[in-house]
C-alpha cells in the first residue's frame, strides 16, 4: 500500500474517541505523513469553523470537507461550495417542528442557527458549532445554508428518519450519528468532496484511503480502495467497506491502522 497519496478521515466515532478527543499520537503521525507526501483530508459533517478550530495549526497543509461535503477548502481556498434551496431548508424546519424531542439546526459559512436554548439540546449542539445564534424563526434566516441538521434527543434513525425518507429522490438525507440527522442538497456528499480532492492532486482509487463510522461516510466508501470501516461503524458501513479497523475510536483505530498500513511509529505528541 506505500502508493497511497490521500488519506481522508470522519472526525466523530473515527479519528475523536467518545470524548471527542484526539490522540496525542496523531499529531506525529500527520507530521511522518508530510515526510512521506500523503495529503490528509477531514471529512464531516461539522462545520467549517470548528475543524479549524480543532486543526488550525496543520490548516496550510489539509483539505477539510465540512458539513458531509457541502464546503470544501484548501488552504482558505473554497473548492465548493452546495447550498441547500430554501424551499427545502423551510419544509425541514417546519417538518421537524412536529416531532418530539427533534430540534433543527441550520448551518451557514460561518455559523449556526437554532430556535432552541433547551440545555439538552445545547450540550449536545455546542460539541459541534461554537458559533452559533438563537433566532425566533429558521425559516427567516436569509443566509445561504449548507446543511440542516435536526438534533434528535430520542434517535436519529428510528424517531426522525423515518418522517424524511421520502425527500430521499430530491435531496441527501443521512443519519450522521445516534442524534444527528442530516440534509444536504442531493448531489452533495463526502465522496463526491473526495472525488474533488483526488482531482486536486491528480490522484485516483488506487491511492486513496478513508476511514469511516456512520451512514454519512457511505459514498466515502465507494471511492477509496482502501476503505475503512472504524470496528465501532453502523452495520450499514461495515457492509460498504473493504476493510474494518482491528481498534475502535476510542482506542486510537484510524491512526493505529494508518501506522500499522504505512509502517509508521508516531510518538504521543501535543498539538502546535
Amino acid at each position: 500500500m506505500q502508493d497511497i497519496k490521500l488519506i481522508v478521515t470522519d472526525l466523530d466515532g473515527s479519528l475523536l474517541n467518545d470524548k471527542k478527543e484526539l490522540s496525542k499520537e496523531f499529531w506525529d503521525l500527520e507530521k511522518q505523513l508530510v515526510e512521506q507526501n500523503i495529503v490528509l483530508g477531514i471529512a464531516s459533517g461539522r462545520p467549517h469553523h470548528n475543524l479549524l478550530t480543532l486543526f488550525g495549526s496543520i490548516k496550510d497543509r489539509t483539505y477539510f470537507l465540512s458539513d458531509n461535503g457541502s464546503y470544501v477548502t484548501y488552504q482558505g481556498n473554497e473548492l465548493l461550495v452546495q447550498m441547500l434551496d430554501p424551499d427545502g431548508v423551510k419544509t425541514f424546519v417546519e417538518k421537524s417542528r412536529m416531532l418530539d424531542r427533534v430540534y433543527p439546526v441550520l448551518c451557514g459559512k460561518d455559523r449556526a442557527y437554532m430556535e432552541d436554548n433547551e440545555e439538552t439540546l445545547l450540550r449536545q449542539a455546542l460539541q459541534y458549532y461554537q458559533q452559533y445564534e438563537i433566532v425566533d424563526d429558521l425559516t427567516k434566516i436569509e443566509e445561504p445554508v449548507l446543511k440542516v441538521s435536526l438534533c434528535d434527543l430520542i434517535n436519529a434513525e428510528t424517531n426522525s428518519y423515518p418522517h424524511f425518507k421520502q425527500y430521499e429522490t430530491t435531496y441527501k438525507v443521512a443519519v450522521a450519528g445516534e442524534r444527528w440527522l442530516d440534509f444536504t442538497a442531493f448531489d452533495v456528499n463526502k465522496g463526491v468532496g473526495v472525488k474533488l480532492v483526488q482531482e486536486q492532486l491528480g490522484i485516483g482509487y488506487d491511492q486513496t484511503m478513508v476511514f469511516g463510522d456512520y451512514m454519512n461516510d457511505l459514498e466515502m466508501m465507494q471511492v477509496a480502495k482502501y476503505s475503512y470501516a472504524m470496528k465501532n461503524a453502523h452495520p450499514g458501513i461495515i457492509a460498504a467497506a473493504a476493510l474494518v479497523t482491528d481498534f475502535d475510536n476510542n482506542h486510537n483505530g484510524v491512526v493505529r491502522a494508518i501506522a500499522d498500513v504505512l509502517q509508521l511509529n508516531p510518538k504521543e505528541q501535543s498539538a502546535k
